[in-house]
């Protein structure tokens, strides 16, 4: 007999409650696409702060879509920094594995979920990297902790215990403190200038709305997509 884990009823558990749980159980904002601005920012900035104000945690979170140096993809949560005319901007340190996949093949998607609202936003492109003078004012633009973060560095490197983590931190902590205006030279800031970007809002009947802007040369076409 073929003993599958959690045999002590936790994967049965697992599929039940997965098949019970319900998406979107509240109610959903229109989107009429006819009404759309032309570009993709305008609409970007008004469902982000939508969101916010539908109580939508963490809005900022994204994630983000990397290709590696053997052509597998990889993803990880981060936070967004900005949303311009240039791009969508994140930053990290580029020593680390999304920094090293950028570094090596700059191209890159961004996936937002609001549940709160139905709604996703999908942005596609090349990245290229700010100036030196952007990621200092990007890491001083937020807390002590983000700063010792930063300056911990090694992001995605083995490590060999947590006690050498927690040795890291209090060193990382105590120059923070010391010197707030301490830089971190790997840290920096990376921008996705969009080539497509998708907008999904979700209607409890599936007859979701999906408006695809895509740039050709110096303007934006906008298109309907099939749910």
């Amino acid at each position: 007999m073929t003993h599958e884990p959690g045999g002590d009823g936790t994967a049965r558990e697992f599929r039940e409650l997965l098949r019970s749980l319900k998406v979107w159980d509240t109610d959903l904002p229109p989107f009429d696409p006819e009404g759309a601005p032309a570009e993709p920012l305008p609409l970007f900035h008004r469902w982000f702060v939508a969101a916010a104000a539908a109580g939508q945690p963490e809005p900022h979170t994204m994630t983000l879509a990397t290709v590696d140096e053997d052509s597998r993809p990889d993803l990880r949560t981060l936070m967004l920094h900005d949303a311009d005319a240039r791009g969508w901007h994140f930053a990290t340190h580029a020593t680390s594995a999304k920094g090293r996949q950028l570094a090596a093949r700059p191209e890159a998607a961004l996936g937002f979920y609001w549940p709160r609202q139905g709604r996703q936003v999908r942005v596609r492109g090349r990245v290229v990297s700010g100036t030196p003078e952007e990621a200092y004012a990007d890491l001083h633009a937020r807390s002590t902790a983000a700063l010792a973060a930063a300056l911990v560095g090694r992001q995605s490197e083995v490590l060999g215990s947590q006690e050498e983590l927690r040795r890291a931190s209090a060193a990382a902590w105590q120059r923070a403190e010391a010197d707030p205006e301490a830089s971190a030279e790997t840290w920096t800031v990376y921008v996705l200038v969009p080539s497509q970007v998708e907008f999904f809002q979700g209607d409890t009947r599936r007859r979701h709305v999906r408006l695809r802007y895509r740039r050709e040369g110096d303007a934006w076409v906008r298109e309907l997509l099939w749910p």
